[in-house]
């Protein structure tokens, strides 16, 4: 699937201050010595900024770069530090809405409606106190007995937009990335509530979004709406779906949100987790429980999950 060979990421250099690079092969380039004339180069979100300019000048330096560093020799942090804003679709694969509608028959007794909804259904997650890289430990929150897992694909926004078509959606993205919408589950609703759900509860914590490894150009990517999907727990598989099983496209997604406002160059989307989560089968993360997820194209992310001590 991989059809350029660059990656974007951001580590930690010397002094411990982030710094973007730039990925071929096992070697991290700084990009600030690539494009340098480019404002705020040694970020990410400074290069997401100025995406049409920067995007074809990485590809030529990923076709010339040498001297790199070894990949194992640095330390990662979340891909993007840190996004506008982090939106998240829910509900949004049909074989879990498939294994939900399970649960609510056992609850409720009745089956819940499988058609497609007029529109996707959004919420947002906290994202400087909740972004993690990979290998980062993810602090569990106290106050929950039940965070569940849910492996997802992010787009990451190149181009600002506002009431974007269908069919330009795509041409605002400039990458893809991976994160774990980690969520407690015990705090999904609250009976005292007139809102009922608890969105900032269940979805909004320390650690509760790690994302990376790195930032994949869309150019990398065939087609996003055929990727595979998968997540282990503790090295068993539990997620194994594929992003054509999306009930709202990504064209569709971006669609959306941007009838309602603008997208910036950063803003991130988590396109909805597929079947396999730990709540139908009452399986929950614990201190030592390692979370691996692997999309096709965009790398494998990895956190241990760890007691929030702090």
């Amino acid at each position: 699937m991989a059809r350029t060979g660059y990656r974007l990421l951001s580590y930690r250099d010397g002094a411990g201050e982030p710094q973007a690079g730039l990925l071929v092969g096992d070697l991290v380039y700084p990009t600030a010595s690539l494009v340098n004339d480019i404002a705020n180069s040694s970020s990410v979100m400074g290069l997401l900024k100025a995406w049409d300019k920067v995007q074809p000048r990485l590809e030529a330096a990923a076709a010339q770069a040498s001297g790199g560093k070894p990949l194992k020799d640095v330390a990662l942090m979340a891909p993007i530090l840190y996004p506008g804003a982090l939106y998240c679709a829910g509900a949004n694969y049909w074989d879990h809405l498939a294994e939900m509608a399970e649960i609510a028959k056992k609850v409720t007794g009745k089956a819940p409606s499988m058609e497609k909804a007029k529109d996707p259904f959004f919420f947002m997650k906290n994202c400087a106190g909740g972004i993690i890289g990979d290998g980062a430990p993810a602090r569990l929150p106290s106050f929950s007995k039940q965070v569940d897992w849910e492996a997802e694909l992010c787009v990451v926004i190149g181009k600002q937009c506002r009431r974007i078509s269908q069919a330009d959606a795509l041409s605002v993205v400039a990458g893809y990335t991976i994160m774990n919408d980690l969520s407690a589950r015990d705090l999904m609703k609250r009976e005292n509530s007139p809102f009922g759900m608890d969105w900032i509860g269940q979805k909004c914590f320390e650690d509760g979004a790690p994302m990376g490894p790195w930032f994949t150009p869309a150019s990398a990517i065939a087609n996003p709406n055929n990727m595979a999907i998968k997540l282990w727990v503790n090295g068993v598989l539990k997620q194994d779906s594929n992003t054509s099983r999306l009930v709202f496209s990504i064209a569709e997604q971006i669609a959306y949100l941007s009838e309602h406002f603008t997208l910036f160059p950063g803003d991130v989307i988590a396109t909805g987790t597929p079947a396999g989560v730990g709540m139908p089968r009452g399986e929950f993360l614990k201190a030592g429980d390692e979370v691996k997820i692997e999309i096709e194209g965009c790398g494998t992310l990895t956190n241990r999950m760890v007691a929030d001590d702090a």
